[in-house]
């Protein structure tokens, strides 16, 4: 029997091959996304400490829940940056953690570009 390939598995192991190669530290701390069917989060990380600097998410309550999912991944973007920015972090390395580059991924890295953060 022939079976679908999982595809969460195959972008974890995008992920990981990404993360061999750039890591965050707290001059340069890593953007990290995390897209599920519903939500989308993003975290701003210091690898080096192993802490998270600054995170933000659909479900945070500055984001309205009646935005579609693009649009909402844009807000969150506006919203990490905001708080990266006023944590001190304004250039960072950015992880699309295994997704394409497309959708609400670009949609919320573009929102983050806009507001004040450089990758």
């Amino acid at each position: 029997m022939i079976s679908k390939p999982d595809k969460n598995k195959t972008r974890q192991r995008r992920h990981s091959r990404v993360r061999g190669k750039i890591s965050g530290t707290s001059e340069r701390p890593r953007l990290n996304i995390f897209r599920s069917n519903k939500n989308i989060y993003a975290q701003l990380i210091d690898d080096v400490a192993g802490v998270t600097l600054a995170s933000a998410s659909t479900l945070d309550k500055e984001i309205s829940a009646d935005l579609n999912k693009t649009d909402s991944a844009a807000a969150v973007g506006e919203l990490i940056a905001k708080r990266g920015v006023a944590a001190g972090h304004k250039v960072v390395v950015f992880d699309r953690g295994g997704y394409l580059y497309h959708g609400r991924v670009a949609a919320l890295a573009e929102a983050a570009r806009e507001n004040g953060l450089e990758f």
